[in-house]
Formats: structure tokens, sequence, C-alpha cells
């Protein structure tokens, strides 16, 4: 790893701002919506609120302050913001159902048309379990086995655009497998279980070729330890997708059940 002189200088104050900006602003934006919500409409959950707060924590520790501070120079820090920014950050904030919110804060005339907006083909193709995780696993392949993990630390605009990347991908790949929001063209449980396996199974692949061989400037004892993290944080991180993705199931099936079971009227 490059020393925390080059760090400071490449990654300042201003590049942590820029990336913890967005967060602010979306953090302030929820709390309007739930306001504005519950003035017309039945009360918001608070424990949609909690999964707010506590995945921008997740998200805002990563980006500034001390630990921010330290995966500039700890690759075993590096991972551990990695698993907050890019793997519990966006099943905390998905689980806030914040489109559900929005949708139910603004005017219909104005929901409906943003609801035409998500059914987009556009977004249904980049939702699609297969395309998602060829965003957020793929993209984690080519970050550690490439130079692009040297080159981030040495330009402050790629920085900022990978850890943009990291954590947008991250929530797609979240809201592509399991579902909170309102989201047009469902596919099925088996479909999403299946492609789920195989994202998860590259992803601790990718955390075996890291433990294997290092990145560059990387000491091997930081690599090894910082794979290691990726590896069985990854896994209890997953172990709650996999949960909630199969507790839908369930609760699909057990309704359809009992749906077949009461007979009509």
């Amino acid at each position: 790893m490059h020393s925390h002189e080059t760090y400071t200088q490449n990654v300042s104050i201003i590049v942590q701002l820029i990336l913890v900006l967005p967060f602010m602003i979306s953090f302030i934006t929820y709390f309007v919506a739930v306001i504005l919500s519950n003035q017309h409409k039945k009360k918001w959950p608070y424990f949609r609120t909690i999964f707010w707060i506590l995945g921008h924590i997740c998200a805002i520790v990563t980006l500034i302050g001390p630990l921010a501070e330290l995966t500039h120079v700890n690759f075993s820090a590096h991972m551990i913001g990695h698993l907050l920014l890019g793997m519990l950050a966006p099943i905390l904030i998905a689980l806030a159902a914040p489109i559900t919110l929005f949708l139910r804060s603004i005017p219909v005339e104005m929901a409906r048309r943003i609801s035409c907006i998500l059914r987009n083909s556009y977004f249904s193709f980049v939702r699609n379990p297969i395309i998602a995780s060829i965003l957020n696993v793929g993209g984690l392949w080519l970050l550690y086995t490439t130079p692009l993990f040297n080159m981030m630390h040495e330009s402050s605009l790629l920085f900022i655009l990978i850890h943009i990347h990291i954590f947008l991908a991250g929530f797609l790949f979240t809201i592509a497998f399991i579902y909170i929001d309102p989201t047009p063209h469902q596919l099925s449980y088996v479909f999403r279980s299946i492609v789920l396996l195989v994202a998860l199974t590259a992803h601790s692949i990718l955390s075996k070729h890291i433990y294997a061989y290092p990145p560059n400037h990387v000491p091997t004892e930081q690599a090894e330890l910082g794979a290691m993290i990726m590896y069985y944080g990854g896994d209890a991180i997953e172990i709650g997708l996999v949960y909630l993705l199969f507790y839908q199931w369930f609760k699909r099936t057990r309704s359809s059940i009992l749906a077949m079971a009461i007979p009509s009227r």
C-alpha cells in the first residue's frame, strides 16, 4: 500500500465530503418524506426509518472519519469498508423502502409518472439478477484483480467513481433479489435463488483469490486478513440476504396455499 502521506494528498477531505454529501441529502429527504406522508396516510412504520438510519450510518462511517482514513493505508480496514458500503448499507437502505415512501409523499399525478419511468425497459434490464450480479460481483473482480485498485488511490476522480459504483451496484444487487419497493416485471423465486447462489459463490471465490494473490502493493499479511474479513463477513451479510429472499418466498407460497384452501363464496 502507498504511504499515508500519498493517500492524504490524493484522497482529501474534499473528496470525502463529495462522497458523503448525497447520503446526507438522502438522509434528510427521507425524514421530510415521512412527515409529508404521515399528514395524509397512515403512519410510516418506525422500523423502516430505523433501517434507513442504520444503512446511512454504515455508509457514512466508511466514507468519512477514522475508518475512512484507515481504509486508505490498511487493506483490512478497506475490506471492512467494502462490507459496510457495498453490502450491509444497501440491504438496510432497501429495507427502508425509500421508493414506496417517496411515492406516498408526492402528488398522485407525479407518482404515476415516476411509476411509469420505473417500468422503463432500462430499469428492468439493470434490475435483472444476472445483470445486477455482473455489475456488483463482476465489478469487484475487476477492482481487485487488475491495476484498477492501485489506480483508484492515485486519482481522486476514480476514487469517487469507484465508491459510488460499489454502493449503487450493491443496492441494485439487493433489490434485484428481494422485492421491498414496487417492482414491475417480478421474476420467479427459483430463478432469483439460482442466480444468487452463483453470485455468492463468485464472491467467495474472489476472497480466496485475494488471499492467494494479493493486489499489487498490498502486504501479504493485510491481504490475507482482508480476504478473511471479506469471506466470513460477507458470508454473515449474505446469510441475511438469503434469509430475506426465502422468507418472502415462504410468505408468497403460504398465501397461495391459503387462498386455494379457502373456498370461494
